[in-house]
Formats: structure tokens, C-alpha cells, sequence
């Protein structure tokens, strides 16, 4: 088995697919990558047993052949190559050899077929999706996802497909973020919970073009299929909540106020919160908005007063300032709007420009009591 490779091509593919590996593993072949070459295409695959992922790189050769190589060693060696072509020969003795412009260098691999067979989908459903769709929908979402591994449906991003309207939702219990599409339709109805891990590589590959890809599905597994890549993983098993349950409908106090000067605003007297709960107040009367914070423990505390548009009875209400500050962090929107109820009941941020025609976004999040 032999074949020649562009050294800057195949450490690109190499570093997309490396994602997948796990610091550590129990099975020692999963610290490698499986080579499988097939004349001019040679497939590459990293899996962790729950995800898997492939791409497919064109290089000089006219052998087959199947071997996992050690993923470390072999990005190490190739990230301090120029571009350059590589030579791969394989030798006796389990032995493969890199021949470069400088050297050579002969590495230990394992055989291939002590690698996981990639998991085939029984009777899919499938569906395309656009990549530009997905994007946005992984970026507004995968951060209000959960880590709580005692309630495993919160830590992943709810995949609500239809033939009206996209609908992804991320919820810790402490926030939520709900992002629909009504411009965009599914070619199948479905739900499903995917992982955090398999849409952080998505995310990884994606660009902001209108390709279409494929998501082919079924009870326990997903795949998504791009250009020369594909990501398979293993759904979380589990009912989500009923999150629309949780999403006050009627929220007559209305705050609109800059996001940035609100952001920077919140960043700061968060520094003088208490350490432990991150507890900001909110008072807004008017055309005010005043935001507090204190640590009794340490004497800290510190206030801000801000304009804004505000339509509705004074209140006093108050927040986590990290989760505020990641969904503010979150929105692009040069405003945005706070809409509120009551001081025990969860506040809604929507932006108030930005979004393309057919998109809406929702972020809920919950208020936590103020120490009178």
C-alpha cells in the first residue's frame, strides 16, 4: 500500500476529523485514525463509538489497503511540514513510512479491522436541511444546552422538523433558547435530541452558504451527510419537556434598550455580585433602567442608571447575570427587548432587528428571588 498527499491538505482534513477523538480512551484503537484507500480516494475516520465521522481526500495512488495510524503522532509530524507532497509506504512489520522533502519517519500502526464498523441507519427517514439554517440554529442554541448528566434529554439541542417550520430548543432549566424557521420546511415531520458533541463538529464545518445537506435519521441514530463529510452519532434517548409550557404568554412590562450598552452594563456591576448566586437587580420605572448588584459578605456593590424605552408598571426583578450575559452575548441585534410579567416569572429577550424574513428567536430566562 502506497500513496502520495498534499502534507497542508491531508492535515486539514485530519484536524476536522480529529475532533472526534477523546482525550482518553478505553479501546486503544480509538486513538487512532482509520486510513482506508481505495486507488485515488482515501476515506478517513475517527470515531469515540458514540460519534463517528469520515471525509474523503484525493491522492496519487493505485493500491487498497485499510490501517488505524496513531492520531497524535501523525498531526504532530504534519503540523511542522511545509506544504509539500508526502510519500505514505507501508512496510513489513506493521510499520508505515512517511517519506518527505527532508526525511522519512516510520510510525507503528494497527491493523484496520480492529476499528468499529461505522453504524448503518435501518429504514431512515431523511430530510435536507440548509447549511446556512443549521448554522445560525447550532449557534443560537447549543449554549443554553444543559450538563447535568442525571437528566440527559437537557444536554443536547431538540430538533423539531416539520412541513411548516423548523424549530430548534436548548434549555438548562435555568434558560432557554427557542429558534424557528418559518421560511424553511422539512421534507419529513421528526424530533429528535441531538448530542453536543456531534453539533460542535458540525459547527466546525459548516459555512454560511445555502448548501443543502442531508440528515438522514431513525430512533436512535442520525447522519449527516455533506459534501465529502459525514457525522454519525447516536440520538439521546428520551421525551424533551414541554417547553412551551414554560414560556409566559402574556408579558405586559416591556423594556427596549441598546444590547451593547445593556451587555457592558450588566459586565461590570455583575464584578461586585455575590460570588456564589451572580445575582443582579433590575429595577425599571419610566424611561430608567436601574441595575444593582451587592455582596453583602465583602461590603461590594455597585449601580448603573441607563436610559431606555420601558412601557408597563415598575418592577423590580432579578436575574443570574452569567446566563444574561450569554444570552446577550448570544443576540447580534443592536436592540433588544426584556419582556416580563412578575418578578417570580421567567423574562423573555427577543432582538428587535437583524433577524432574516421567517426567523424568530426566543431566549427565556429564569429570575431568581431578591434578597428584600
Amino acid at each position: 500500500m502506497k500513496f502520495i498527499v498534499s502534507s497542508i491538505a491531508l492535515l486539514k482534513k485530519l484536524q476536522i476529523v480529529g475532533g472526534v477523538i477523546n482525550s482518553s480512551n478505553t479501546i486503544p484503537v480509538l486513538d487512532h485514525f482509520l486510513f482506508e484507500l481505495e486507488s485515488s480516494n482515501l476515506t478517513i475516520t475517527a470515531s469515540d463509538l458514540e460519534t463517528t465521522m469520515s471525509t474523503t481526500i484525493d491522492v496519487d495512488s493505485e493500491s487498497k489497503g485499510k490501517l488505524a495510524i496513531p492520531s497524535k503522532l501523525l498531526l504532530d509530524t504534519l503540523k511542522t511540514f511545509p506544504e509539500q507532497p508526502l510519500t505514505f509506504v507501508v512496510l513489513e512489520n506493521n510499520i508505515i513510512e512517511i517519506n518527505s522533502n527532508h526525511g522519512k519517519y516510520a510510525l507503528a500502526y494497527s491493523d484496520g479491522e480492529q476499528f468499529p464498523k461505522t453504524i448503518q441507519l435501518d429504514n431512515p427517514s431523511s430530510t435536507k436541511l440548509s447549511s446556512e439554517v443549521l448554522l445560525k440554529a447550532i449557534n443560537n442554541t447549543l449554549f443554553a444546552a444543559g450538563n447535568d448528566d442525571l437528566r440527559p434529554v437537557m444536554s443536547g439541542v431538540f430538533f423539531q422538523l416539520s412541513n411548516n417550520n423548523l424549530t430548534f430548543v436548548a434549555t438548562d432549566a435555568h434558560k432557554l433558547v427557542k429558534y424557528t424557521r418559518s421560511d424553511f420546511s422539512a421534507s419529513e415531520t421528526a424530533e429528535f435530541i441531538m448530542p453536543k458533541k456531534p453539533l460542535n463538529l458540525l459547527k466546525a464545518i459548516l459555512n454560511d452558504n445555502a448548501d443543502e445537506i442531508e440528515v438522514e435519521y431513525n430512533n436512535s441514530n442520525a447522519k449527516f451527510i455533506l459534501d465529502d463529510t459525514l457525522i454519525i452519532c447516536r440520538l439521546i434517548d428520551g421525551n424533551y419537556p414541554n417547553y412551551e409550557a414554560v414560556i409566559p404568554k402574556e408579558n405586559p412590562n416591556v423594556l427596549t434598550i441598546d444590547r451593547i450598552q445593556f451587555l457592558n452594563s450588566v459586565k461590570r456591576v455583575s464584578i461586585f455580585s455575590n460570588k456564589t448566586t451572580h445575582q443582579i437587580r433590575l429595577k425599571a420605572a419610566g424611561a430608567e433602567l436601574n441595575i444593582s448588584a451587592e455582596d453583602l459578605d465583602f461590603s461590594n456593590k455597585a449601580e448603573e442608571r441607563l436610559t431606555c424605552d420601558y412601557q408597563g408598571d415598575d418592577i423590580q426583578i432579578g436575574f443570574n447575570s452569567r446566563f444574561l450575559l450569554e444570552m446577550l452575548n448570544n443576540l447580534t441585534s443592536s436592540e433588544i427587548k426584556l419582556e416580563m410579567s412578575l418578578p417570580n416569572r421567567a423574562g423573555i429577550l427577543k432582538p428587535t432587528s437583524g433577524s432574516v424574513e421567517g426567523e424568530s428567536i426566543t431566549m427565556l430566562v429564569m429570575p431568581v428571588m431578591l434578597n428584600s
